[in-house]
């Protein structure tokens, strides 16, 4: 009968103490160095490491897991799992893998060194990473084993890897051209970022409208942003429609507009991206474009199942958009 391995025996295979192995192992990276931590991880995998609690739990449930990890960002003011967004992803995510006779398990991260542990001390049958840029999930393939599907991974080619995204470019070009059509000739695209998904529905956005579009950058904290709506109401005002790049944003644009007496849509058009249950929790009901979030999870979790089977997959799906007309937009006055 082959001898367990222990946390220990790992501790003295690398010559380190067996307190520095239980900080890597359990997401402590801060406490050992970054070239400590590698040696450790790599170790951990190669001798098929799982902490005794682990073990036992696998044992009485012997159903399978897919972990979804999700990345906790500044930005969310430690939030995340209450984020719109998130919650309808994970909801879709585990209907499919209830409806699949699977487990799934959810763990917020702030960086990749935690979801090394995570894939390290669950025996996993694939991961769905939500959160990430491009160059995070390239660096995590070298590190981590298992399969994973990615959610808004631009760029990402590397191997046994599926980025499940939407249209974004897509997406940003009917809201363009939905305010083109009602009229407006001025209107404005907000987003925290010009990077990756953002980015795309920018340039859709700014394809479908031609030159009458501008791009703001607003801050990612409420504080900063309430501050910098203030000091730029003027200017936002001189627009007729603005295009936020999440739900999120837009309704707090619509919240903000109309604490400082501004009719929407009666002076400003307001839309957002992702359609998600903040459309009909605004007055007035917000215009989105809808992505599928069960259609999403299907697909992430069929990538993970071919992955896992040695089977080939696209290593980019891309999911059509569709633009919802609600009560917070209207034709040009």
């Amino acid at each position: 009968m082959e001898e367990k391995v222990r946390l220990s025996d790992i501790a003295e295979e690398l010559g380190l103490s067996t307190a520095a192995v239980s900080y890597v192992l359990h997401g402590k990276t801060g406490m050992v160095s970054e070239r400590t931590a590698a040696r450790v991880r790599r170790a951990l995998e190669e001798r098929g490491y799982l902490p005794r609690a682990a073990e036992v739990l696998l044992a009485e449930n012997p159903a399978k897991i897919v972990g979804v990890v999700i990345h906790d960002h500044e930005k969310y003011e430690a939030h995340i799992l209450e984020d719109v967004f998130i919650a309808s992803a994970l909801n879709a995510l585990g209907a499919e893998t209830a409806r699949r006779g699977l487990q799934m398990m959810v763990r917020t991260v702030k960086d990749l060194g935690e979801i090394v542990s995570f894939a390290t001390m669950w025996n996993l049958e694939g991961l769905v990473l939500i959160g990430f840029c491009g160059a995070d999930y390239k660096r995590l393939r070298e590190r981590v084993r298992v399969p994973f599907a990615v959610y808004d991974a631009c760029g990402v080619t590397a191997e046994r890897v599926c980025a499940v995204n939407i249209d974004d470019r897509h997406g940003g070009f009917q809201v363009g051209e939905y305010f083109r059509l009602c009229g407006h000739e001025r209107a404005l695209c907000l987003s925290d970022n010009d990077t990756d998904m953002d980015l795309e529905r920018w340039k859709g956005f700014r394809e479908s409208f031609g030159s009458g579009a501008e791009f703001m950058m607003i801050p990612e904290t409420r504080a900063e942003r309430m501050a910098f709506y203030q000091e730029k109401l003027p200017e936002i005002r001189s627009f007729t429609a603005a295009f936020a790049v999440s739900d999120y944003y837009a309704v707090d644009l619509i919240h903000f507009l109309q604490s400082s007496g501004v009719d929407i849509p009666g002076e400003i058009s307001v839309a957002g991206f992702d359609d998600t249950p903040l459309c009909g929790l605004v007055y007035p009901s917000l215009t989105s474009v809808r992505q599928d979030t069960g259609e999403r999870a299907r697909t992430a979790l069929d990538a993970l199942a071919r992955l896992r089977a040695g089977k080939p997959v696209d290593p980019v799906v891309t999911l059509s958009t569709t633009l919802v007309v609600r009560a917070s937009t209207r034709e040009s006055a």
